[in-house]
């Protein structure tokens, strides 16, 4: 038994999950020998990480009964914060909020660094919940001193993130991401343990996506794929968790999924966001079925944002049914699946349905400038769908939000959807197109997102025509139907199509 544990605690200090979880599991067995609460703990991190989550918990209530036992109020502490903290990803809020609570209580008074670092960082989130942006910032900023006093690069780099978090949401775009790439700057030289590393990769790809920074989110998602497509085994000869140095080229998808690392899923979710915008569309459909059979129990958001994915490609594609499938997945899940549900209700001919999804999705946005990317797609959508049904009126509303949202935050890629949206409203209203169009074609062109720059096309085309520029309409959906094709969108490619028909006709005419 003693040596059992020793192979244990020593793997556990390796971060060798699967060698700890097998010995740990082994010496729980033993009937006269009960595990003490610093090796349930060890338990409980091991099981989690080889996807048995409720094993987990389990270990963790254990370890914290015993750490009440011994009258030990810093390890019953963070043992209580780690279960709220898991409880709430499981969806049970009420058994979150009573630990958090024990664990306030256990930690009131101490000077422990790491209980008051993660308390600080609760205060944080909680505060942006409510919409309380000082007190948000305060709270980030009191975690950043005692994780400077800690000396721990896992939280001080974490800390940087919450605070980054909070700037962002403000739209003080330069002070948070200057701070959220100090934070991602350890992660990528592999400064940090597993957990952290994980754990600030994720936290970091939701924030690049909400806040539309397209760069940082292709250069920090082909870095954590790196990470996570490593088995562990070969990161663990290197101290502080990571055997390389900085981002590596994104491999290619794994034949099976490799069960070592529960960050793989969430990181490749967001990995098929940028294959999507960036018009890898098969690879993207193939790797958010990946995501489904890497993500736990506690990140059923991963696996909807997954579903959600595939439906946006089968629908762009024309495959209206599979697209359905799909979306209807997301919300079994818990993802509202708009715009894309509406959208595809567009296609179908339901524009009324369409205009209800959307404007519900808009209403329910309870922080409407925290995920500004999400807005701005839902803003879009609005505009094309009134566009469609010659709501004008109510077009230029939501263009006039979107224009509002995209040069505030410095964003390029909001400023496109903006600049298309204005354009496309334009020609409907018979006004001027161009300037907005080729500003937004110029963005989507140096964004490198195929998809939106062929749509654009399509508009510049039509305002050509309306100029009497019959030319440059038939190079415009040339270009398009080429970008169609290449990307298998089979609805707008044949749209494309029957209008460089009808202009090389009125060409031959004239």
């Amino acid at each position: 038994m003693a040596a059992t544990l020793t192979r244990a605690r020593d793997a556990a200090a390796r971060e060798d999950w699967a060698g700890a979880y097998a010995l740990l599991h082994e010496a729980d067995r033993h009937p006269t020998a009960p595990l003490g609460p610093g090796d349930l703990d060890s338990l409980a991190d091991s099981a989690w990480w080889s996807g048995r989550v409720d094993e987990s918990v389990a270990a963790r209530l254990r370890a914290h009964a015993g750490y009440v036992a011994e009258g030990d109020r810093r390890g019953a502490g963070l043992t209580a914060w780690w279960l709220s903290f898991e409880y709430r990803r499981l969806g049970r809020p009420a058994a979150a909020a009573g630990w958090l609570h024990r664990a306030r209580h256990h930690l009131e008074g101490r000077p422990d660094g790491t209980g008051q670092c993660l308390l600080a960082l609760t205060d944080t989130d909680e505060a942006q919940e409510h919409h309380a942006p000082a007190a948000a910032l305060a709270a980030a900023r009191r975690m950043t001193r005692l994780a400077d006093r800690s000396g721990s690069p896992d939280l001080l780099a974490l800390s940087r993130q919450a605070e980054a978090s909070v700037l962002l949401a403000q739209g003080r775009r330069a002070e948070g991401f200057a701070l959220l790439d100090d934070a991602m700057r350890a992660v990528t030289a592999g400064e940090l343990t597993r957990l952290f590393t994980g754990r600030l990769f994720c936290l970091a790809l939701d924030q690049c996506m909400a806040a539309a920074d397209l760069g940082r989110a292709v250069e920090w998602t082909d870095a954590a794929m790196a990470w996570c497509s490593v088995p562990w085994a070969q990161h663990l000869a290197a101290p502080g968790g990571a055997s390389r140095k900085g981002p590596a080229p994104t491999p290619s998808p794994p034949a099976a999924p490799v069960p070592d690392n529960p960050f793989r899923g969430p990181c490749r979710v967001h990995h098929v966001q940028v294959l999507d915008l960036r018009g890898e569309w098969t690879r993207a459909e193939e790797e958010a079925r990946l995501v489904h059979h890497e993500v736990l129990p506690d990140s059923l958001d991963t696996a909807a944002a997954a579903s959600y994915a595939a439906g946006d490609v089968q629908r762009r594609q024309g495959r209206l049914a599979e697209a359905a499938r799909s979306y209807t997945r997301a919300h079994e899940l818990g993802r509202v699946p708009q715009p894309g549900l509406a959208l595809l209700r567009l296609a179908e001919g339901r524009a009324d349905a369409a205009l209800a999804g959307l404007r519900l999705a808009l209403d329910c946005q309870t922080d409407p400038l925290h995920d500004l990317l999400g807005r701005a797609r839902l803003l879009a959508a609005l505009t094309e769908v009134t566009l469609a049904v010659g709501e004008t009126d109510a077009a230029e509303k939501a263009v006039r939000e979107l224009e509002e949202l995209a040069p505030a935050r410095g964003a390029p890629l909001l400023t496109a959807v903006a600049a298309t949206a204005r354009g496309a409203l334009a020609l409907a209203r018979g006004e001027p197109a161009h300037r907005p169009l080729r500003q937004a074609l110029a963005l989507w062109l140096e964004l490198r997102v195929p998809y939106e720059a062929g749509r654009a096309r399509l508009l510049l085309a039509a305002a050509d025509r309306a100029a009497g520029d019959h030319e440059a309409a038939r190079l415009e959906l040339g270009a398009a139907r080429a970008v169609f094709e290449r990307l298998g969108a089979g609805p707008d490619a044949r749209r494309a199509a029957d209008l460089l028909s009808g202009a090389r006709t009125r060409g031959r005419v004239s």
